[in-house]
């Protein structure tokens, strides 16, 4: 008797286990719709934008959206030498002052590393353009799928990657 009582406890305690993120996968044989830039925003290359901006664009959308990003000197210098970096896989949209206002960066492999957009300019279209030019991107480059990882409670990327045909991957 005391083995099943230590086994019920045990079931209790994983049910209330539930994973601080969710894994989602979009196959990129299936059709999308072609991204549209928002009015008053425009692309630039990562080369075009100073790499200290678009950290400043990570801290302040990770804030409150779930995440983090490690100071820049232990961002920076990892990021551009890993070795699925490509900086033709980081999209960029500055608004009409050249201001960061959201980044997409995908790996080579074909995972979304971070995708954010500033506070002010959320419900736009910037995140859907961001993520429509990734899968664009990566389907380009031959590959089938694209993954990412979004915490359990931020609700509004949720819903975008859900919009856009993205589903969990167990």
């Amino acid at each position: 008797m005391a083995d099943l009582a230590v086994f019920v406890i045990v079931i209790e305690s994983d049910a209330k286990k539930v994973p601080d993120f969710m894994r989602l996968r979009r196959d990129l044989t299936r059709p999308f719709d072609t991204p549209r830039l928002p009015p008053g925003l425009e692309p630039r290359a990562l080369w075009q934008v100073e790499p200290v901006k678009l950290h400043r664009l990570l801290e302040d959308a990770y804030r409150t959206g779930g995440g983090s990003v490690a100071p820049f000197e232990q961002w920076f210098f990892p990021l551009v030498e890993d070795e699925e970096f490509d900086p033709a896989l980081v999209l960029t949209l500055v608004d009409k002052d050249s201001l960061p206002a959201g980044l997409v960066q995908c790996w080579t492999s074909g995972f979304i590393k971070d995708l954010v957009v500033r506070h002010d300019l959320r419900g736009r279209g910037a995140g859907s353009w961001l993520l429509l030019s990734a899968f664009q991107l990566l389907r380009d480059r031959g590959l089938s799928c694209l993954d990412l990882k979004v915490w359990q409670s931020n609700t509004a990327a949720r819903l975008l990657y859900a919009r856009h045909g993205m589903v969990e991957v167990l």
